[in-house]
């Protein structure tokens, strides 16, 4: 018998290039006048940035920017975000950026108003979350990606890493979904080649997950699909000639797709990643691209069959070992680094980080159960 299932797909998308234009607009329709632009620090004084908010200057709704954020963002990011919101007497918040942007940004639009006894370490993904904040004292949000593999655009939750633990935690709260999102591919053409690999492989380890996920969503299931196929023939592209305006545009539809298809599940990939991001600071998307291939052989007895179908509708030869070809390829022609060794990671702390990847909720869609010793087997066959 099918299981009851709850599902919900992502907001108002309007994708395209050049509509960044929209910008002014979009924030008013979302009830914001005067809105805080989170961005990181990288990306706090390119043009398009300038752009952005030279497009909200001339619509009467300021040019506040708050860029103090982290590439793995903390609860300290947050709080200083939150002091220049409730300081410029901000009424909403523009996500501009990746990743980290994306998900502070949320945070930030979730925390500033909330009662002061409530943390957001209470507001995790686990248990009764729905009950703990006040839904209606949550900012308007309005998001713009400018690198294409998060997917944070079309989620309702925000990773945060603890400083104190160096734990990820997922926040997640319905009204965390932006309003609006603004994809415009044109915005991810000066992204650094290592930033267009590793936030590509990220949109992949998305869908692949997705995918082989054993929980039951079918809808997830055929976007996970297609999500790998976009990746698979545009993230090369993409990496080869950052110009390539439609190749980046399936690559942003593809970030976004694999975003709404995890609702189906994660898995080991991103519950491998997470502490190791948490601990040494690496590339989240890079992180997962070198654990991938690693996972795959992992999980390949439960899922060689689904792997062996995909294959066939991607054009990959030669079933499970085909794909993991392909993804070996992928992963050269991207300059991916070959294991955790090569990001730092130290044999001493496996015992720690496996710990850590066990308490991840990422654990629960993989479709092989993680216990202590194969979860740490698996961290060293990442070495």
């Amino acid at each position: 018998m099918i299981p009851h299932r709850n599902w919900s797909y992502p907001t108002a998308i309007k994708f395209g290039n050049g509509r960044i234009s929209e910008l002014a607009d979009h924030c008013k329709t979302a009830g914001i006048t005067k809105p805080l632009l989170v961005t990181d620090k990288a990306l706090a004084t390119l043009p398009i940035t300038t752009q952005a908010l030279d497009i909200l200057e001339k619509a009467g709704l300021g040019r506040a920017v708050f860029s103090d954020v982290d590439p793995n963002p903390n609860e300290a990011n947050m709080a200083a975000g939150i002091r220049v919101y409730l300081a410029g007497g901000h009424d909403g918040v523009i996500c501009f950026g990746g990743g980290s942007a994306l998900d502070l940004g949320k945070m930030i639009a979730l925390m500033a108003h909330q009662r002061p006894d409530l943390s957001v370490w209470d507001l995790e993904d686990i248990d009764d979350w729905y009950t703990r904040a006040d839904g209606e004292k949550i900012a308007p949000i309005v998001a713009v990606p400018t690198t294409a593999g998060t997917g944070s655009e079309v989620g309702r939750a925000g990773v945060l890493t603890n400083s104190a633990t160096h734990k990820k935690k997922i926040i997640f709260h319905p009204k965390l979904l932006p309003t609006v999102t603004i994809c415009d591919p044109e915005l991810t053409v000066g992204m650094p080649r290592f930033i267009t690999a590793g936030t590509g492989m990220d949109a992949l380890a998305h869908c692949l997950e997705a995918y082989s996920s054993p929980h039951y969503h079918p809808m997830s299931q055929g976007i996970a699909l297609e999500g790998m196929r976009l990746v698979f023939e545009n993230l090369p592209k993409v990496y080869a000639n950052a110009h390539d305006l439609t190749a980046r545009a399936h690559m942003m539809s593809a970030a976004a797709m694999g975003a709404v298809a995890f609702q189906k599940g994660l898995g080991a990939i991103h519950s491998l990643s997470h502490p190791v991001g948490a601990v040494y600071g690496t590339h989240h998307g890079t992180t997962n691209a070198v654990v991938m291939p690693m996972v795959l052989d992992f999980n390949r007895p439960a899922i060689e069959g689904m792997i062996e179908r995909a294959g066939a509708y991607l054009g990959i030869s030669g079933g499970f070992d085909g794909f993991r070809a392909r993804v070996m390829d992928l992963r050269a022609t991207l300059s991916i680094p070959a294991n955790l060794t090569a990001l730092g990671v130290e044999p001493a702390r496996l015992d720690e980080l496996t710990e850590m990847a066990l308490e991840d909720p990422s654990c629960g869609g993989n479709p092989v159960e993680m216990t202590r010793e194969n979860t740490r087997a698996l961290y060293q066959a990442c070495m």
